[in-house]
């Protein structure tokens, strides 16, 4: 049995994911990671489509 995750479950998720980006992202300084700077963009599309407001939770 398959269980469709709600709307507000999957904003929980998608910001928790985010911010742990955010983070990876911080502790790397001013090191390049090309992959590490998509994915952050995949995420910041993602909670853009479900109606989230990123520039309140970006570090």
């Amino acid at each position: 049995m398959v269980q469709e995750m709600s709307d507000k479950e999957l904003i929980t998720i998608t910001i928790d994911r985010y911010a742990e980006l955010q983070r990876i992202k911080q502790s790397n300084g001013n090191q390049e990671n090309k992959e590490l700077d998509y994915s952050i963009r995949l995420a910041v599309a993602k909670l853009s489509s479900l109606g989230v407001n990123v520039e309140d939770i970006t570090l």
